[in-house]
């Protein structure tokens, strides 16, 4: 296989679609996602692999002709990282509905405090303004 214009831009659309799936609040298209843009690193891998030789077994032929072995098993390793986290993103999708009815992940207490203080600009009583300095002397403005 020679490493075309192509197959690179395949590679590339996918991760783009991969990534803008990603920042969906729903789990279901955060797990499409994952999917699209882990085929799309694959692809990637294989174009970086370059020509497509013979078996990279020592001795058996010349070290030349050899197909690079390491992107074949990195391409393995993604497929397996890729089950274990699309298994997770279901379990996680799965309990959600369970718990609320849908699959859409929803604002955290905390984010909602600090969306509010970041309206109203408001600063923490523990803030302490402080300007540093190279000399050691630290100078406090209140």
């Amino acid at each position: 296989m020679t490493p075309s214009l192509t197959l690179a831009v395949t590679a590339g659309v996918l991760v783009a679609a991969g990534v803008y799936l990603l920042t969906e609040r729903s789990l279901t298209r955060i797990l499409m996602g994952v999917l699209v843009m882990s085929n799309g690193v694959n692809l990637l891998f294989l174009v970086a692999m370059g020509p497509a030789g013979n078996p990279a077994i020592i001795g058996a032929f010349d070290g030349a002709t050899m197909s690079d072995p390491l992107p074949q098993a990195m391409v393995l390793t993604a497929i397996v990282i890729t089950m274990a986290v699309s298994a997770f993103v279901i379990t996680m999708a799965y309990r959600s509905f369970q718990l609320n009815g849908n699959d859409e992940v929803s604002d955290d207490i905390e984010d909602a405090r600090i969306r509010a203080l970041a309206e109203r600009d408001d600063v923490s009583d523990s803030y302490e303004d402080a300007t540093f300095s190279d000399t050691g002397e630290d100078v406090v403005s209140e």
